[in-house]
Parts: structure tokens; sequence; C-alpha cells
């Protein structure tokens, strides 16, 4: 019979919460300063630094039996050195279907399956009803600021924006490039959204970037539900409220 991992540290925000969701506890022995949700563990479970600046001291004072990575938020450095630690399980997750292969793996690394498929299921059932635009609009999906940096293709906001009805102005481009003022303009999409994370954008970036492009709307978005592959795609219907802004 195989025995879970008893002491795990969790370097994935998205993958800390889906873990809790699953219904782990005492397992995770640290996590990053950026995994925020559940609020219980962000306020009383072991930091280790944050997704892209791990200390490795304190990960090994923690005696890990297994580290839970993923490729695009952590460093490949970090990584190596974790694995002389223990064993480290790497996501990498871009499509939604990788998304739900993730959380039935993870629910099996466990043995939480049941939980993995009943939350699997509540997530698909949630995208199926999804009201999505009626007519497809074209999207920038801005996630930095000085440089300006957008979500293009092969990532997993690329799928999100797909499965929510909409185009990826920056599709012709690949994952994260960074874009000029007038690249910007050039593209003039029908909406432009400003994640709230990694860059916290508010309500002054509005004016900014309507500058740039006065015939298009510019929205403030949750960049958790655009970006977190976990449980918190379950509150994907909350997205519905951005087709009845435009």
């Amino acid at each position: 019979m195989q025995v879970s991992p008893q002491r795990v540290i969790s370097l994935v925000p998205s993958q800390t919460e889906l873990l809790f969701d699953l219904g782990l506890d005492q397992e995770i022995v640290g996590i990053t300063k950026f995994c925020i949700h559940p609020r219980q563990w962000f306020e009383k479970k072991v930091k280790v630094g944050g997704t892209k600046n791990i200390h490795i001291e304190k990960v090994l004072s923690l005696s890990p039996d297994l580290i839970i990575a993923n490729k695009e938020e952590n460093n490949l450095a970090d990584i190596v050195a974790l694995k002389e630690i223990a064993p480290v399980w790497i996501s990498d997750v871009r499509t939604l279907e990788q998304a739900y292969d993730l959380i039935v793996k993870l629910g099996a690394l466990f043995g939480k399956e049941d939980a993995a498929v009943i939350l699997r299921q509540e997530i698909s059932n949630t995208f199926l009803r999804l009201k999505k635009p009626k007519v497809p609009k074209t999207v920038l999906y801005v996630i930095w600021q000085n440089p300006i940096m957008v979500a293009a293709s092969d990532t997993f906001i690329d799928a999100m924006l797909a499965s929510l009805g909409y185009f990826n102005a920056a599709k012709h481009l690949q994952r994260y490039p960074e874009l000029s003022e007038n690249d910007v303009s050039k593209l003039n999409p029908d909406l432009v959204f400003l994640s709230s994370e990694p860059y916290p954008f508010g309500e002054k970036h509005i004016v900014e970037f309507k500058r740039l492009l006065p015939t298009s709307k510019i929205l403030l978005v949750d960049g958790e539900i655009f970006s977190w592959f976990g449980s918190r795609l379950r509150q994907v219907s909350s997205l519905e409220s951005i087709a009845l802004q435009i």
C-alpha cells in the first residue's frame, strides 16, 4: 500500500489552496509568502520565501518528504537545489484539461481521489453553465506595467480566455511578451483586462491604457481566477459580470 507524503512543502499558491480544498492540513508544513489562500494556512504555516526566491535552508529545516513546485512559477536553480533535499513534484499547466488532470493527480497522490473527482466535476459543470459573450471580442490581457507585459499563446490565461468565449489579441505572440506602447495601440483590442496579479493594477491604470486605446473597453479583472489552476476555478462564474459590462 502506497504511503501518502506526510511532510509537504507547497511552492505554488494555487496548488496550496487546492491541497486545502482536497482535505489536507497537518501534512502541509511549509508554504510561500504568496500562498494567501486559505487564510488560516497563511497565518500559521511556515513561510519558506517567495515563489521565485525560496529559502533553501528553511526548506531543509522542515525535513519535507515532498516538495510541490511549478515549472512556470518557480526558478530552475531552486528546483535543482531542492531536489537534493526531497522529491520535487512539478506541474506544468497551460490548458483547462491539464488543470483538471492536475486536480486528479494530486488527489491520487494524497489518497483524496473521491474529493478530487468531485471537485473536477464541480468545476467542469461551472464552465458548462457559463454565459459567454454573444459576439466574440478580442482581449488584451495585461499582467505587468513598466514594461507592459501581456499573456499570449501557450499560457493558461490564454486557455481561460478561450474557454470564456474571448479571442486573445496577443494570440500571435508567445508566452509573456513585452510590448511597447506603440505595439499596444496597434493591437487595438475590443477589451483590455488589467489583472490584479502579479502586478496590482488599479483604477489609475485604466486612464493610462485609455490614452493608448481610446476605443477599447478597459476593465480590472481578478487575476487569481484567470491564472490559479486549482480549486479557485470554482469561482469562474463570477467572471460573467465582465460580460455584463461590455
